[in-house]
């Protein structure tokens, strides 16, 4: 079989199936070694036609039931970045624990990543929710309000009355964009008022960041270096950023 005719029979697969594993995608291409299988991934990758997530690969249609199409778009750019933040991000999730985590794209891929154990979840993002619920130990609890159709998350006025009476240990928060002077952004004033109520909610926040959203503004500022404990990002985290960083005490993973 020629590498194009494989690769489109690898797409049809996965638009099929919505997720396979690699070792299933092996089972199905036994005279295909795993290396070549996982550059056949990164190739449809490329064409935005795939995700690739840990072990494997899933359809963009498969994320389209659950999203619209501006949500859609978000989840296939800066991937291999989102995805190495999301795996950093997972070793630090403990069974027994109670975490937040918001409905960012970056979030949604931790969904994928971590690890199926005993933990509460409280979260704003309604892909985030349906990945979770893949996993059979993991308890969700998801904060209703209003839909921001972008990244598919809700957020509600009334929503600090809820974490008034809410503990949670952790909080794992994505940020749209990131610049020293106005701290970490996004595009939704509501959303920024309920990350805000996070943020001070919890005891520990972990910021989840990739290198494209350093220099951004956006509108709504919801934390500051000061907010925050670790910051996990990708290898393209310029340098000269760490000193400021390290001025907090923060560890950049």
């Amino acid at each position: 079989m020629k590498n194009k005719e494989r690769i489109e029979e690898i797409a049809e697969l996965l638009d099929k199936k919505g997720k396979l594993t690699l070792e299933q995608l092996h089972d199905c291409f036994p005279g295909v070694s795993q290396m070549t299988l996982r550059r056949d991934l990164f190739h449809l990758e490329q064409e935005g036609k795939i995700i690739r997530v840990r072990g494997g690969a899933m359809s963009v249609k498969e994320v389209q039931k659950v999203s619209g199409d501006p949500y859609v778009k978000k989840t296939i750019q800066n991937t291999d970045k989102k995805i190495e933040i999301a795996q950093k991000a997972s070793e630090l999730i403990e069974e027994g624990t109670t975490i937040f985590m918001d409905g960012g794209t970056t979030a949604m891929y931790l969904a994928k990543e971590m690890p199926d154990i005993n933990i509460n979840v409280l979260t704003n993002g309604v892909a985030v929710a349906m990945e979770l619920a893949r996993k059979k130990n993991v308890n969700i609890t998801v904060i209703g309000g209003q839909l921001i159709k972008e990244n598919l998350s809700t957020s509600s006025p009334v929503a600090k009355a809820y974490f008034d009476n809410t503990n949670f240990e952790f909080a794992i928060m994505s940020a749209s964009a990131f610049t020293l002077e106005n701290g970490f952004s996004c595009n939704s004033q509501i959303e920024a008022t309920l990350l805000k109520q996070v943020h001070e909610k919890a005891k520990h926040v972990y910021m989840m960041l990739d290198s494209s959203k350093i220099g951004k503004i956006m509108p709504y500022t919801f934390a500051r270096l000061e907010d925050i404990e670790v910051l996990i990002t990708d290898e393209f985290f310029p340098k000269e950023l760490m000193e400021s960083f390290h001025k907090y005490n923060i560890v950049v993973m």
